[in-house]
């Protein structure tokens, strides 16, 4: 019988792994990881019109909506929440959904994933519009609450995008920019949270840092919308106001308690700052 996930299912390249010592395991791991970087760079130019995309829609005020379910639908909310803390958005501009609501972030919920109509139902709670876009992630590229959200959302005019791991998957037929990842047999056959899950983390990486960085929610190099909830966050938040104004880090620290952000700091203390 034919397999439904040819790429995802295909039988692991290592056998007997119960028989191979903890270094054999390890090295083994890293060496199909060390694929993942490379197939990646392949698919570039689809990142690039997806990026592109999003940014002229967030541009005219639209909002970046991940869906997926299991370890996809996780990877997804993991990338929108660490947006705000990272660029300083809210939380409102990415926004990570999971088949099964959040109580899936921590504990699979049975059939979710099965329930086509879901999705829509889902961002339909958000007020999702034409501005919007939306990304299905599914390693499978055939999970039925994401082929079904990415089709009702190009009914409605939504521009869609796809992260799969499958050549010609049924969710990269209901998106405007498909990615294909096919990143072959995992080291321990089927278990996408592997290979699979790392790739799509990648991806997401790429597509919102470039996003946050056109969008000018960085200057230079530096994090200076980063939210500073910490000692450590605020401590590189004085580092980079020292660096970019040349003061000493006592001025720097009392600046940055003044106007609460690195950016506020820099536009106050020198007016001929393009940020």
């Amino acid at each position: 019988m034919a397999k439904i996930n040819p790429d995802t299912e295909q039988e692991s390249l290592y056998s007997n792994l119960d028989k191979m010592s903890t270094n054999e395991l390890l090295s083994n791991i890293n060496n199909e990881d060390k694929k993942v970087a490379d197939i990646i760079e392949k698919q570039i130019p689809n990142i690039e019109k997806l990026v592109d995309i999003i940014v002229s829609k967030m541009k005219l005020g639209g909002r970046l909506f991940y869906i997926g379910a299991g370890t996809s639908g996780r990877i997804g909310i993991l990338d929108a929440s660490e947006c705000p803390p990272t660029f300083g958005v809210p939380d409102n501009w990415i926004i990570g959904i999971i088949a099964g609501g959040d109580s899936a972030i921590r504990k699979a919920v049975e059939n979710a994933e099965d329930d086509i109509d879901q999705a829509w139902r889902d961002l339909s709670a958000y007020d999702i519009s034409s501005l919007d876009v939306v990304i299905g992630i599914a390693a499978s590229g055939n999970t039925p609450y994401v082929i079904g959200g990415l089709k009702k959302a190009k009914e409605n005019n939504i521009a869609t995008g796809s992260i799969s791991c499958n050549s010609e998957s049924l969710i990269s037929k209901q998106a405007d920019y498909p990615i294909e990842l096919i990143v072959g047999p995992e080291f321990l056959t089927g278990s996408t949270r592997m290979k699979a899950g790392t790739s799509q983390k990648l991806v997401l990486n790429m597509i919102s840092t470039s996003v946050m960085i056109k969008l000018g929610r960085i200057y230079g190099n530096k994090m200076i919308d980063m939210q500073l909830s910490n000692k450590k966050l605020v401590q590189r938040g004085v580092e980079m106001i020292v660096e970019e104004l040349h003061i000493s880090e006592k001025l720097a620290s009392e600046l940055l308690k003044k106007h609460k952000s690195v950016r506020a700091v820099l536009l106050a203390e020198n007016k001929n700052l393009e940020i």
